[in-house]
Protein backbone atom coordinates (compact mmCIF):
# COMPACT_ATOMS: atom_id res chain seq x y z
CA UNK A 1 0.00 0.00 0.00
CA UNK A 2 1.44 3.16 -1.01
CA UNK A 3 1.21 6.14 1.54
CA UNK A 4 -1.18 7.99 -1.51
CA UNK A 5 -3.70 5.32 -1.65
CA UNK A 6 -6.97 6.22 0.77
CA UNK A 7 -7.28 3.47 3.67
CA UNK A 8 -10.34 0.97 3.72
CA UNK A 9 -9.22 -0.60 6.80
CA UNK A 10 -7.83 1.23 9.67
CA UNK A 11 -6.91 -1.67 11.68
CA UNK A 12 -4.33 -3.13 8.95
CA UNK A 13 -3.50 0.15 6.94
CA UNK A 14 -3.94 3.04 8.95
CA UNK A 15 -2.46 6.45 7.85
CA UNK A 16 -2.02 9.43 10.29
CA UNK A 17 -1.19 11.84 7.79
CA UNK A 18 -5.11 10.64 6.29
CA UNK A 19 -6.82 14.59 5.89
CA UNK A 20 -9.69 12.47 7.40
CA UNK A 21 -7.59 11.27 10.41
CA UNK A 22 -6.05 14.94 10.78
CA UNK A 23 -9.49 16.49 11.40
CA UNK A 24 -11.53 14.29 13.04
CA UNK A 25 -9.78 11.25 14.46
CA UNK A 26 -11.94 10.83 17.89
CA UNK A 27 -14.18 8.15 16.04
CA UNK A 28 -11.24 6.09 14.34
CA UNK A 29 -9.99 5.60 17.58
CA UNK A 30 -12.96 4.87 19.33
CA UNK A 31 -13.28 1.91 16.70
CA UNK A 32 -9.77 0.60 16.35
CA UNK A 33 -10.39 0.12 20.86
CA UNK A 34 -13.38 -1.73 20.08
CA UNK A 35 -11.89 -4.43 17.03
CA UNK A 36 -8.19 -4.10 17.25
CA UNK A 37 -6.73 -1.38 20.01
CA UNK A 38 -3.69 -2.20 18.45
CA UNK A 39 -3.54 -1.53 14.54
CA UNK A 40 -0.76 -1.95 12.07
CA UNK A 41 0.37 -0.09 8.34
CA UNK A 42 3.28 -0.67 6.61
CA UNK A 43 2.37 2.87 5.10
CA UNK A 44 6.47 4.51 5.82
CA UNK A 45 7.20 0.71 6.78
CA UNK A 46 5.71 -1.68 9.34
CA UNK A 47 3.96 0.51 12.15
CA UNK A 48 1.92 -0.12 15.08
CA UNK A 49 -0.31 2.13 16.51
CA UNK A 50 -1.68 1.14 20.42
CA UNK A 51 -4.89 3.27 21.17
CA UNK A 52 -5.42 2.29 25.03
CA UNK A 53 -3.83 4.17 28.04
CA UNK A 54 -2.23 0.88 29.72
CA UNK A 55 -1.25 -0.34 26.66
CA UNK A 56 1.00 2.90 26.04
CA UNK A 57 1.86 3.49 29.38
CA UNK A 58 3.46 -0.57 29.42
CA UNK A 59 4.90 0.34 26.32
CA UNK A 60 6.46 3.70 27.33
CA UNK A 61 7.55 1.79 30.57
CA UNK A 62 10.04 -0.59 28.45
CA UNK A 63 13.06 1.80 27.14
CA UNK A 64 15.02 -1.88 26.29
CA UNK A 65 12.29 -2.76 23.89
CA UNK A 66 10.98 0.33 22.31
CA UNK A 67 13.93 2.72 21.48
CA UNK A 68 13.44 6.49 21.33
CA UNK A 69 16.55 6.60 18.47
CA UNK A 70 13.72 7.30 15.96
CA UNK A 71 10.75 9.36 17.08
CA UNK A 72 9.90 9.98 13.45
CA UNK A 73 7.15 7.31 11.52
CA UNK A 74 8.49 7.98 8.52
CA UNK A 75 11.74 7.14 8.15
CA UNK A 76 15.20 9.24 7.58
CA UNK A 77 15.73 10.47 4.42
CA UNK A 78 18.64 8.87 2.77
CA UNK A 79 20.56 11.79 2.35
CA UNK A 80 20.75 12.73 5.68
CA UNK A 81 24.47 13.39 6.66
CA UNK A 82 25.94 10.80 9.75
CA UNK A 83 26.58 13.80 11.09
CA UNK A 84 25.82 12.84 14.88
CA UNK A 85 23.43 15.03 15.59
CA UNK A 86 19.94 13.90 17.05
CA UNK A 87 17.49 15.86 19.05
CA UNK A 88 18.67 14.13 22.91
CA UNK A 89 17.08 13.51 25.32
CA UNK A 90 13.69 12.66 23.15
CA UNK A 91 16.16 10.88 21.13
CA UNK A 92 18.15 9.01 23.79
CA UNK A 93 17.73 6.03 25.14
CA UNK A 94 19.14 5.07 28.90
CA UNK A 95 22.21 5.94 29.91
CA UNK A 96 22.82 8.92 27.32
CA UNK A 97 18.55 10.26 28.19
CA UNK A 98 19.53 10.33 32.19
CA UNK A 99 22.63 12.95 32.14
CA UNK A 100 21.42 14.90 28.92
CA UNK A 101 17.70 15.40 30.15
CA UNK A 102 19.37 16.76 33.67
CA UNK A 103 21.46 18.65 31.56
CA UNK A 104 18.05 21.04 30.64
CA UNK A 105 15.78 20.45 33.41
CA UNK A 106 16.96 23.30 35.38
CA UNK A 107 15.97 25.42 32.77
CA UNK A 108 12.30 24.26 32.68
CA UNK A 109 11.95 24.46 36.64
CA UNK A 110 8.58 25.98 37.97
CA UNK A 111 10.49 29.02 40.18
CA UNK A 112 11.94 29.67 37.04
CA UNK A 113 9.72 29.39 34.46
CA UNK A 114 7.43 32.03 36.36
CA UNK A 115 10.78 34.27 37.10
CA UNK A 116 11.99 34.54 33.80
CA UNK A 117 9.10 33.91 31.19
CA UNK A 118 6.04 34.27 32.23
CA UNK A 119 6.71 38.24 32.37
CA UNK A 120 7.68 37.99 28.95
CA UNK A 121 4.72 35.84 27.56
CA UNK A 122 2.45 37.86 29.00
CA UNK A 123 3.78 40.93 27.96
CA UNK A 124 4.10 39.57 24.48
CA UNK A 125 0.59 38.60 24.48
CA UNK A 126 -0.70 41.78 25.33
CA UNK A 127 1.21 43.16 22.65
CA UNK A 128 -0.29 40.49 20.18
CA UNK A 129 -3.99 41.52 21.20
CA UNK A 130 -3.02 45.10 21.15
CA UNK A 131 -2.29 44.73 17.06
CA UNK A 132 -5.55 43.59 16.93
CA UNK A 133 -7.43 46.68 18.14
CA UNK A 134 -10.31 48.44 15.31
CA UNK A 135 -10.38 44.82 13.81
CA UNK A 136 -13.37 42.65 13.96
CA UNK A 137 -11.67 39.31 12.42
CA UNK A 138 -8.52 38.12 13.47
CA UNK A 139 -6.75 34.22 12.35
CA UNK A 140 -6.62 33.30 16.26
CA UNK A 141 -3.97 30.39 15.48
CA UNK A 142 -1.72 32.37 12.58
CA UNK A 143 -1.64 35.58 14.19
CA UNK A 144 -1.46 35.08 17.70
CA UNK A 145 -1.58 30.88 18.96
CA UNK A 146 1.44 30.42 16.34
CA UNK A 147 3.63 33.58 17.43
CA UNK A 148 4.08 32.91 21.32
CA UNK A 149 5.98 29.88 21.36
CA UNK A 150 8.79 31.02 19.23
CA UNK A 151 9.39 34.42 20.83
CA UNK A 152 9.24 32.45 23.76
CA UNK A 153 11.78 29.62 22.85
CA UNK A 154 13.72 32.61 21.40
CA UNK A 155 14.17 34.00 25.24
CA UNK A 156 14.55 31.26 26.63
CA UNK A 157 17.69 30.11 24.43
CA UNK A 158 18.88 33.76 24.66
CA UNK A 159 18.62 34.54 20.40
CA UNK A 160 16.41 37.47 19.14
CA UNK A 161 12.95 37.57 19.35
CA UNK A 162 13.62 39.02 15.27
CA UNK A 163 14.12 35.14 14.11
CA UNK A 164 10.51 34.11 15.68
CA UNK A 165 9.24 34.34 11.67
CA UNK A 166 12.21 32.37 10.85
CA UNK A 167 12.02 29.45 13.42
CA UNK A 168 7.78 29.15 12.14
CA UNK A 169 9.43 28.33 8.80
CA UNK A 170 11.90 26.26 10.08
CA UNK A 171 9.99 24.19 12.42
CA UNK A 172 7.05 23.66 10.10
CA UNK A 173 9.57 22.85 7.15
CA UNK A 174 10.71 20.00 9.07
CA UNK A 175 8.04 18.56 11.31
CA UNK A 176 4.86 19.56 9.33
CA UNK A 177 5.48 20.14 5.62
CA UNK A 178 8.59 18.38 5.74
CA UNK A 179 7.44 15.08 7.54
CA UNK A 180 6.48 13.33 4.01
CA UNK A 181 8.95 15.54 1.77
CA UNK A 182 12.38 14.61 2.12
CA UNK A 183 14.08 17.55 0.37
CA UNK A 184 11.91 20.00 1.97
CA UNK A 185 13.10 18.47 5.79
CA UNK A 186 16.92 18.53 5.13
CA UNK A 187 16.44 21.85 3.51
CA UNK A 188 15.24 23.09 6.84
CA UNK A 189 17.11 20.73 9.04
CA UNK A 190 20.08 21.96 7.66
CA UNK A 191 19.13 25.82 8.42
CA UNK A 192 18.23 24.40 12.44
CA UNK A 193 21.94 23.21 12.12
CA UNK A 194 23.20 26.08 10.47
CA UNK A 195 22.13 28.88 13.00
CA UNK A 196 22.67 26.62 16.07
CA UNK A 197 26.42 25.96 14.64
CA UNK A 198 27.11 29.64 14.58
CA UNK A 199 25.40 30.38 18.01
CA UNK A 200 27.30 27.75 19.36
CA UNK A 201 30.64 29.13 17.90
CA UNK A 202 29.37 33.00 18.95
CA UNK A 203 28.95 32.08 22.84
CA UNK A 204 32.25 30.11 22.56
CA UNK A 205 33.57 33.79 21.79
CA UNK A 206 31.46 35.62 23.76
CA UNK A 207 29.78 33.88 26.67
CA UNK A 208 26.05 35.59 27.77
CA UNK A 209 23.93 34.67 30.40
CA UNK A 210 21.60 32.51 28.49
CA UNK A 211 21.03 28.74 28.04
CA UNK A 212 24.02 28.41 25.41
CA UNK A 213 26.49 29.46 27.09
CA UNK A 214 24.99 27.34 30.29
CA UNK A 215 25.13 24.14 27.74
CA UNK A 216 28.49 24.86 26.80
CA UNK A 217 30.05 25.32 30.91
CA UNK A 218 27.73 22.09 31.60
CA UNK A 219 30.19 18.94 32.25
CA UNK A 220 29.32 15.13 32.34
CA UNK A 221 31.49 12.77 33.75
CA UNK A 222 34.02 15.80 34.39
CA UNK A 223 34.16 16.46 30.50
CA UNK A 224 32.39 19.21 28.65
CA UNK A 225 29.86 18.06 26.43
CA UNK A 226 29.88 17.36 23.02
CA UNK A 227 29.13 20.65 20.72
CA UNK A 228 27.08 18.24 18.65
CA UNK A 229 24.48 17.24 21.43
CA UNK A 230 24.75 20.88 21.79
CA UNK A 231 23.28 21.48 18.55
CA UNK A 232 20.98 18.65 18.98
CA UNK A 233 19.28 19.77 21.86
CA UNK A 234 19.17 23.09 20.81
CA UNK A 235 17.62 21.49 17.71
CA UNK A 236 14.78 19.73 20.14
CA UNK A 237 14.03 23.10 22.12
CA UNK A 238 13.36 24.74 18.62
CA UNK A 239 11.16 21.89 17.02
CA UNK A 240 9.68 20.24 19.60
CA UNK A 241 8.86 23.25 21.89
CA UNK A 242 7.59 25.39 19.35
CA UNK A 243 4.73 23.07 17.06
CA UNK A 244 3.57 21.37 20.12
CA UNK A 245 2.51 24.16 22.11
CA UNK A 246 1.42 26.33 19.37
CA UNK A 247 -0.49 23.55 18.78
CA UNK A 248 -2.23 23.47 21.88
CA UNK A 249 -2.90 26.98 22.26
CA UNK A 250 -4.69 26.99 19.41
CA UNK A 251 -6.71 24.30 20.08
CA UNK A 252 -7.85 25.68 23.23
CA UNK A 253 -8.92 28.90 21.13
CA UNK A 254 -10.58 26.44 18.80
CA UNK A 255 -12.36 25.04 21.92
CA UNK A 256 -13.55 27.79 23.36
CA UNK A 257 -14.82 29.89 19.91
CA UNK A 258 -16.75 26.60 19.36
CA UNK A 259 -18.52 26.42 23.03
CA UNK A 260 -19.49 30.01 24.20
CA UNK A 261 -20.98 28.08 27.16
CA UNK A 262 -16.91 26.81 28.37
CA UNK A 263 -15.69 30.42 27.15
CA UNK A 264 -18.42 32.31 29.21
CA UNK A 265 -17.78 30.08 32.62
CA UNK A 266 -14.29 31.05 32.22
CA UNK A 267 -14.54 34.28 31.93
CA UNK A 268 -16.91 34.78 34.70
CA UNK A 269 -14.33 32.12 36.72
CA UNK A 270 -10.66 33.09 35.73
CA UNK A 271 -9.35 30.81 38.53
CA UNK A 272 -11.22 27.67 36.51
CA UNK A 273 -8.32 28.25 33.73
CA UNK A 274 -5.73 26.36 34.77
CA UNK A 275 -8.23 23.42 35.49
CA UNK A 276 -9.91 23.81 31.75
CA UNK A 277 -6.15 24.10 30.10
CA UNK A 278 -5.40 20.45 31.26
CA UNK A 279 -8.39 19.68 29.72
CA UNK A 280 -7.35 21.11 26.97
CA UNK A 281 -4.19 19.27 27.12
CA UNK A 282 -6.13 15.90 27.72
CA UNK A 283 -8.82 16.30 24.91
CA UNK A 284 -6.77 17.66 22.21
CA UNK A 285 -3.41 16.30 22.96
CA UNK A 286 -1.15 17.39 19.95
CA UNK A 287 1.57 14.70 20.22
CA UNK A 288 1.79 11.30 18.38
CA UNK A 289 5.49 10.30 19.65
CA UNK A 290 7.44 6.96 17.67
CA UNK A 291 9.06 4.14 19.33
CA UNK A 292 11.48 1.88 17.54
CA UNK A 293 11.02 -1.96 18.24
CA UNK A 294 14.57 -3.48 18.68
CA UNK A 295 13.88 -7.30 19.37
CA UNK A 296 10.69 -8.94 18.18
CA UNK A 297 8.30 -9.08 20.71
CA UNK A 298 4.27 -10.11 21.19
CA UNK A 299 2.14 -6.84 22.48
CA UNK A 300 -1.25 -7.46 23.05
CA UNK A 301 -1.57 -10.70 20.76
CA UNK A 302 0.54 -8.35 18.19
CA UNK A 303 3.99 -9.73 16.61
CA UNK A 304 6.33 -6.71 16.65
CA UNK A 305 8.91 -7.27 14.53
CA UNK A 306 12.69 -5.72 15.51
CA UNK A 307 12.95 -2.39 13.56
CA UNK A 308 9.18 -2.31 13.71
CA UNK A 309 7.69 1.71 14.34
CA UNK A 310 5.13 1.68 17.12
CA UNK A 311 3.34 5.33 17.10
CA UNK A 312 2.72 6.34 20.64
CA UNK A 313 -0.60 8.41 20.02
CA UNK A 314 -0.84 10.02 23.25
CA UNK A 315 -4.05 11.80 21.97
CA UNK A 316 -6.03 8.28 21.96
CA UNK A 317 -4.67 7.57 25.07
CA UNK A 318 -6.00 10.37 26.46
CA UNK A 319 -9.51 9.92 25.10
CA UNK A 320 -9.78 6.08 26.15
CA UNK A 321 -13.31 5.43 28.08
CA UNK A 322 -11.40 2.81 30.64
CA UNK A 323 -9.09 5.55 31.69
CA UNK A 324 -11.29 8.70 31.73
CA UNK A 325 -15.07 9.34 32.51
CA UNK A 326 -17.09 10.69 29.80
CA UNK A 327 -13.57 10.82 27.90
CA UNK A 328 -14.99 12.50 24.57
CA UNK A 329 -16.65 14.83 26.31
CA UNK A 330 -14.40 18.38 27.08
CA UNK A 331 -14.97 18.83 31.14
CA UNK A 332 -13.09 21.98 31.88
CA UNK A 333 -13.71 21.22 35.74
CA UNK A 334 -12.82 17.76 35.62
CA UNK A 335 -11.09 17.06 38.81
CA UNK A 336 -9.10 14.06 38.41
CA UNK A 337 -7.00 13.83 35.26
CA UNK A 338 -3.60 12.11 34.69
CA UNK A 339 -3.99 12.36 31.05
CA UNK A 340 -0.63 11.43 29.35
CA UNK A 341 -0.39 14.91 26.73
CA UNK A 342 3.65 15.42 27.51
CA UNK A 343 4.12 12.25 27.16
CA UNK A 344 4.62 9.28 30.16
CA UNK A 345 7.67 7.55 31.39
CA UNK A 346 11.40 8.63 31.25
CA UNK A 347 10.41 10.45 28.13
CA UNK A 348 8.13 12.35 29.39
CA UNK A 349 8.23 16.27 28.04
CA UNK A 350 11.25 18.53 30.30
CA UNK A 351 9.24 21.61 28.87
CA UNK A 352 5.75 20.72 30.37
CA UNK A 353 6.28 23.71 33.06
CA UNK A 354 7.04 26.05 30.21
CA UNK A 355 4.30 25.05 27.87
CA UNK A 356 1.95 24.59 30.77
CA UNK A 357 2.65 28.80 31.46
CA UNK A 358 2.44 29.57 27.79
CA UNK A 359 -0.74 28.30 27.50
CA UNK A 360 -2.58 29.47 30.73
CA UNK A 361 -0.72 33.20 29.74
CA UNK A 362 -2.56 32.89 26.04
CA UNK A 363 -5.73 31.86 27.52
CA UNK A 364 -6.29 34.39 30.39
CA UNK A 365 -5.04 37.37 28.40
CA UNK A 366 -7.20 36.54 25.72
CA UNK A 367 -10.33 35.81 27.37
CA UNK A 368 -9.53 39.36 29.35
CA UNK A 369 -9.02 41.33 25.89
CA UNK A 370 -11.94 39.24 23.84
CA UNK A 371 -14.44 37.31 25.58
CA UNK A 372 -17.10 37.63 23.16
CA UNK A 373 -14.99 35.56 20.23
CA UNK A 374 -16.23 33.14 18.43
CA UNK A 375 -15.78 31.25 14.77
CA UNK A 376 -16.29 32.79 11.58
CA UNK A 377 -16.80 29.46 9.74
CA UNK A 378 -16.27 26.30 11.71
CA UNK A 379 -15.65 24.72 8.21
CA UNK A 380 -13.24 26.71 7.17
CA UNK A 381 -10.94 26.00 9.97
CA UNK A 382 -7.58 24.53 8.44
CA UNK A 383 -5.73 21.55 10.91
CA UNK A 384 -1.94 20.32 10.53
CA UNK A 385 -1.78 16.59 11.64
CA UNK A 386 0.71 13.65 11.26
CA UNK A 387 2.54 13.48 14.27
CA UNK A 388 1.56 16.92 15.58
CA UNK A 389 -2.32 18.18 15.61
CA UNK A 390 -3.65 21.43 15.67
CA UNK A 391 -5.53 24.23 13.72
CA UNK A 392 -3.34 26.51 11.54
CA UNK A 393 -5.97 28.99 10.12
CA UNK A 394 -8.62 29.77 12.71
CA UNK A 395 -10.84 32.94 11.83
CA UNK A 396 -13.10 34.73 14.50
CA UNK A 397 -14.78 37.22 15.23
CA UNK A 398 -13.53 39.27 18.01
CA UNK A 399 -17.23 39.90 19.53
Amino acid sequence: MTATEPVTDWTTDYDIFDAGYVVHPYEIWDDLRQRCPIAHSDRWGSSWMPTRYEDIREIAADVETFSSTEILVVPPPATQPEDGIAAPPITSDPPEHHWSRRLILPAFAPKKVQANHEPFTRALCRRLLDGFEGRDRVDAAGEYAQQIPPAVIAHLVGIPEEMSDEFVEWVRGVLELGLTDDELRMKYRAKILDYFWRCVEDRKENPRDDLVTELLNAEVDGEPVPDTHIIGTLNLLLVAGIDTTWSSIGSALWHLASNPADRRRLVAEPDLIPTAVEEFLRAYAPVTMARKVMHDVEVGGCPMKQGDKVLMSFPAANRDPEAFDRADEVIIDRAENRHIAFGVGIHRCAGSNLARMEMNVAVEEWLARYPEFSLVDPDAVTWAGGQVRGPRELLVDLG
